[in-house]
């Protein structure tokens, strides 16, 4: 018989595919226009780095392989994407991008994996796995705040998609919904930051949703307001073209 763990389980595993596939049309145009433009790799840096972490956690922790699975296939995405990043960056920022990888996503996620596993017990290593996936979630989770301050400053959702605030707010209340059922709160605590700022996020766009402010408009009102570059990498956060990028989940 099917479990609710395990419907939640799957569910958030959709969910969060979805996440991890939502800059697919960024990386479309990169593709297309052969140029990274102004892009920055550093979101996607993060996310694999996040995304080796939740699948160490999930293969430990006995039960936990469908935190594992998703965070499996959103890992594979980020290497796809950041490959593209060192084929298409301008020559100037290849070099900075691949030290970047090597450190972050090759050497340190490397050397604290092979140091819990040789050096801590089962139950300590499941939880200093587990408070590294919470401290990089809630860095990922926290970047949508960004998005909101954009939406305030200029009265209008325009750089804040609906479909993609609704996946990220039925995402956060999925996997929480998980880490009730299975008393994880490595699970719970950073998606129930998520569910809570999604939430927040689908209130900024009731109030400031309006079907005729021009994109003119609001290109005025950003321009009145200083520059200032997002506190913490990934999640949802636009760029001065329009685009936006989202960052993750379990």
């Amino acid at each position: 018989m099917i479990s609710l763990v395990n419907i939640f389980g799957v569910l958030g595993n959709i969910m969060s595919g979805l996440l991890y596939l939502s800059p697919l049309p960024t990386f479309w145009r990169i593709v297309k226009r052969r140029s990274t433009e102004e892009f920055e790799s550093l979101p996607y840096i993060c996310k694999l780095l996040n995304a080796y972490f939740w699948v160490y956690y999930g293969l430990i922790k006995p039960d936990s392989l469908l935190v594992a699975t998703v965070n499996m296939f959103g890992g594979v995405v980020e290497i796809v994407f950041l490959t593209i990043f060192l084929l298409l960056a301008p020559s100037r920022m290849k070099t900075r991008i691949a030290i970047l990888v090597a450190i972050l996503d090759v050497g340190f996620p490397a050397a604290a994996i092979l140091l819990a596993q040789f050096l801590l017990h089962e139950e300590v290593r499941i939880d200093v796995a587990g408070l590294l996936c919470v401290i990089f979630s809630m860095i990922a989770y926290a970047s949508p705040l960004s998005a909101m301050k954009t939406v305030v400053t200029t009265k209008s959702v325009e750089y804040m998609p609906f479909l993609l605030s609704f996946i990220f707010f039925v995402n956060g209340g999925v996997w929480t919904i998980y880490a009730l059922l299975t008393k994880d709160w490595f699970v719970g605590l950073p998606n129930g930051t998520g569910f809570l700022l999604g939430t927040a996020q689908l209130i900024l766009y009731a109030i400031y949703w309006k079907p005729n402010k021009s994109s003119k408009q609001v290109f005025d009102v950003l321009e009145d307001q200083p520059q200032h570059e997002p506190l913490i990498p990934g999640g949802l956060q636009s760029n001065h073209t329009g685009e936006v990028t989202s960052s993750y989940r379990s």
